[in-house]
């Protein structure tokens, strides 16, 4: 009954006329339909609400994936009604192929990085960190750096959370250092995933949408460092000279942590050669990776401490195998698995759907026009970068790509990097800022961020600048 009265609905508005020539009509432009102004409200008002999470305490993925549902259902009612749905379903599975593609990308990253931390990898540097009594002034340039380095190979938000423990532990008595710090903490994630291709979702994309070969992303290496460098020189002035009291505890590595860091690389490897020499998507050889691990746990599972019936450890004195005494239960990547940021993963299903839609109906075509026609690239890739400190810089790059502009290989690079270091201009502008916010509230917030914004704007300046000068030949 109800679709009955949907399709009675819709039969009522009007819908411009189809194509005759070829078995597939070129997609409605419903820019001008009730039904596309109700797609870009419903996106509007779910984006909304997942960017005051922090006020709603409503997960950011719930109103993403009600809002992809409903546009789609709008769009598939239309299209079922004038006899395209298959056409409707063709665009739907594509949409659907390249966040499978994405998905299983970060599935496999993040378990490794799950496994590192459950066997103390992450734990062990802080503990280092702490105990070897830097001051202040060291720590920042200390978590700063480590911040751009981690965040090559792992994602921004696990970085920030990671050296954001660390600032609040060592600045604990001193609130000034641990606002500054986290500021040059989200600057220097940000800054370092824009160079690697795994290193964040923008570059993760990119990478696998083609548009950008393997090896051209590390021409972004230099304006990184200079977007990440700028900023910190001239907040470093402001970071207290004080020393805080070394920490005296004490943790070690778990059995099979470096192994599993070493997999991790090997990982990263498979997955570049799948995408370079067999042409096969990267998410293939990060699956293939996720076997390394999977493997490596059964070995750990066999060569575990055995245990009594009553479940005590077993009497080791006279056994051969390896045993940790720290170990409470046997090491499983699925365990692993089940600790991902689902929440995220399902919010990047919602936007990129949604994105997809809001292009089949025809509006991305009306903003390439105006970024990428009636402006001029490199104003509409600086304009791209700004934008992302408002919105996701995840969700503008997937806009962009769906474009899919036709510019140059350099232009193609600089909305690489923009979109990526964009989101450091606002706190709220990427994942590393609104992960910080919630891990150091009172102490690092919107305010104290925005604080920051003339020295991060330089940085950004000077980033397009060193970009410009040093990649001159792909322009």
């Amino acid at each position: 009954m109800n679709k009955k009265w949907l399709m009675i609905v819709l039969a009522a508005l009007p819908v411009p006329a189809l194509s005759a020539e070829g078995s597939l009509p070129p997609p409605l432009d419903l820019t001008h339909h009730a039904v596309g102004y109700l797609a870009v409200a419903i996106f509007l008002g779910a984006y909304a609400l997942a960017m005051i999470e922090e006020v709603t305490e409503l997960r950011k993925s719930k109103p993403m994936v009600l809002a992809a549902s409903l546009i789609w259902v709008l769009i598939a009612a239309v299209y079922v009604r004038d006899g395209l749905g298959e056409q409707a379903e063709q665009a739907f599975r594509t949409g659907l192929e390249g966040y499978a593609e994405l998905f299983l990308f970060i599935l496999v990253s993040m378990t490794y990085l799950n496994a590192m931390e459950d066997r103390g990898v992450f734990e062990s540097l802080r503990i280092w960190l702490l105990r070897k009594g830097f001051s202040y002034r060291q720590l920042f340039w200390i978590t700063g750096c480590l911040s751009f380095l981690l965040s090559s190979v792992c994602n921004n938000l696990t970085t920030a959370l990671l050296m954001g423990t660390v600032i609040m532990a060592m600045g604990r008595d001193n609130r000034r250092f641990i606002g500054v710090a986290c500021v040059n903490v989200v600057v220097a994630t940000n800054a370092g995933g824009s160079f690697s291709p795994f290193g964040d979702i923008t570059t993760l994309l990119v990478w696998q949408k083609g548009v950008v070969p393997f090896i051209e992303f590390y021409s972004l290496l230099v304006p990184s460092i200079v977007n990440f460098v700028l900023p910190a020189a001239i907040m470093y002035f402001w970071v207290p000279k004080e020393k805080p009291a070394p920490a005296l505890e004490a943790f070690a590595l778990r059995r099979g942590a470096k192994t599993i860091i070493l997999l991790f690389l090997l990982t990263i490897v498979t997955a570049v050669c799948f995408e370079n020499f067999l042409s096969l998507p990267p998410a293939a050889g990060m699956l293939a990776g996720l076997t390394y691990l999977k493997f490596f746990s059964y070995y750990l599972q066999k060569t575990a401490a055995p245990r009594g019936n009553s479940g005590e450890v077993a009497d080791t004195d006279a056994m051969e195998i390896p045993y940790d005494l720290e170990e409470r239960h046997h090491f499983d990547v699925f365990h692993n698995v089940s600790r991902l940021e689902w929440d995220t993963l399902l919010f990047f299903y919602g936007v990129m759907v949604s994105v997809g839609g809001l292009s089949f109906i025809g509006y991305l075509n009306y903003a390439s026009q105006f970024l990428y026609t009636d402006l001029d690239p490199t104003i509409a890739n600086v304009l791209v970068g700004i934008i992302s400190a408002f919105i996701d810089n995840g969700t503008i790059m997937f806009a962009v790509l769906t474009m899919m502009p036709d510019i140059s290989q350099g232009q193609w690079l600089l909305v690489t990097l923009t979109a990526g270091v964009g989101g450091s201009l606002l706190a709220i502008g990427s994942a590393a800022g609104v992960g910080l916010l919630g891990q150091a509230k009172g102490f690092y917030t919107f305010s104290t961020h925005l604080k920051w914004v003339p020295a991060i704007a330089l940085g950004y300046a000077g980033s397009i600048v060193a970009h410009f000068v040093i990649n001159a030949r792909y322009f």
